[in-house]
């Protein structure tokens, strides 16, 4: 048996990053980008108008008000798309939109609501006295061109999204999905919807498994319920191991007469690099590669299989795809939190800000098998091996689940 802090270094020295592929914006949604997106033209890339009105000189609306207007020529229309050619002179306006790039010699724009209106007359009344630039959008004043937009390892959102295509970029390099075999062993499991037996239970991990590689951002190409049959788990592992990633088990890895995961992998040629860790839940935790995948046998408890996901699998999913890792935070105990002599430990727990700083309890359901404990949680508690609890008002370390917000 090995520390957390072995493992998660053994760990690290063995992952490996996804080749990226180019893919079309509109199928980019989710992925890690893989490359720097950088500003192609300044933005705005013209002068435009802010406003639907007239562009001016700004000297021509000099002690304009409603009792005393200016009036002016108006000698053309600038919309959005089709600008103005003209070349405004002293005494003149020309109709501008919103959006609409703003006409050579004009230096204002005066709002419609501040004129006599749009209309097919000659002249235009000016009834506000405006200032040089007012509602006018300045090319580059966003974002100027060459500048560094989104950097490599986003998970791309609407708002980069937006911004990617705001830009012209109609295709960019992400990073490959991982591909993902996830099992469960067990001749007990049966599948939700069906009626359970005597001695049978509902195989739950797989449903958990499955949701957290599509949290974030893997894709499951290989799922089943193996029963406690070597032959059938050697097949099942062989198609996995040339086909796939990461390799992920639920049970089958701990002492028991038909625990066969590891001895499998084994006999694959599967590298183990360790098979148990001083954690609580999920001491029982293997870790190995093949030549193109990684593996992890997880506990069959769910609490314990889940727990292990977040902390082992889901970072190395992020890393092979180039993602930004999520970060642990700090967090002050509300509750006691136990901790183990020899082992580091982790429970489901609460967290949310009072008074200005982040607070937490653990979970009061302490089981392994006790996955309703996760129902409320929106993080995972973790404190290294002592021989007292944490008491309210220490600190601890908290993973954040993503996908929950804090309180």
């Amino acid at each position: 048996m090995i520390s957390f802090q072995e493992a998660k270094t053994i760990i690290n020295k063995n992952i490996f990053q996804l080749r990226p592929e180019k893919v079309d914006l509109v199928q980019a949604g989710g992925r890690v980008l893989a490359q720097d997106i950088m500003a192609s033209f300044p933005s705005p890339i013209f002068d435009n108008s802010a406003m639907d009105g007239f562009a001016v000189r700004f000297e021509d609306t000099q002690g304009a008000s409603v009792k005393n207007p200016v009036t002016l020529k108006m000698v053309s229309i600038s919309s959005a798309g089709t600008p103005s050619n003209m070349f405004l002179n002293p005494g003149e306006c020309i109709q501008c939109m919103t959006g609409a790039q703003i006409p050579e010699g004009a230096n204002s724009i005066v709002m419609v609501e501040d004129s006599s209106g749009f209309s097919d007359s000659d002249t235009v009344q000016i009834m506000i006295e405006t200032s040089k630039g007012k509602h006018i959008r300045k090319m580059g004043e966003e974002i100027q061109n060459g500048e560094s937009l989104i950097e490599n390892g986003r998970t791309l959102s609407p708002s980069e999204i937006g911004a990617i295509a705001t830009f012209g970029y109609g295709e960019i390099v992400v990073s490959k999905k991982p591909k993902v075999a996830i099992f469960g062993t067990g001749d007990e499991l049966i599948e939700p919807g069906e009626d359970l037996g005597e001695g049978q239970i509902y195989n739950s991990n797989l449903y958990v498994f499955k949701e957290l590689v599509d949290k974030v951002g893997g894709e499951v190409l290989m799922q089943d319920v193996i029963k406690d049959d070597k032959n059938s788990l050697r097949d099942f592992l062989s198609r996995a191991l040339e086909t796939c990633d990461i390799i992920i088990s639920s049970g089958g890895v701990s002492m028991g007469r038909y625990d066969y995961v590891r001895d499998v992998f084994i006999e694959l040629g599967v590298i183990e690099h360790f098979w148990k860790v001083a954690q609580k839940p999920g001491k029982p935790l293997f870790f190995g590669s093949g030549d193109s995948a990684l593996i992890f046998g997880l506990p069959g408890n769910p609490v314990s299989s889940y727990i292990g996901f977040i902390e082992w699998v889901y970072p190395v999913i992020e890393t092979m795809m180039g993602k930004q890792e999520t970060k642990k935070v700090k967090a002050i105990l509300k509750a006691p939190f136990p901790r183990e002599k020899m082992k580091h430990r982790f429970l489901f727990g609460e967290v949310w800000i009072e008074d200005g700083q982040l607070v937490c309890q653990p979970s009061k359901k302490v089981g392994s098998h006790m996955l309703s404990s996760s129902l409320q949680a929106n993080c995972i508690l973790g404190a290294m091996e002592a021989d007292s609890p944490l008491q309210p008002g220490e600190s601890i370390e908290i993973n954040l689940l993503p996908w929950k917000a804090i309180k």
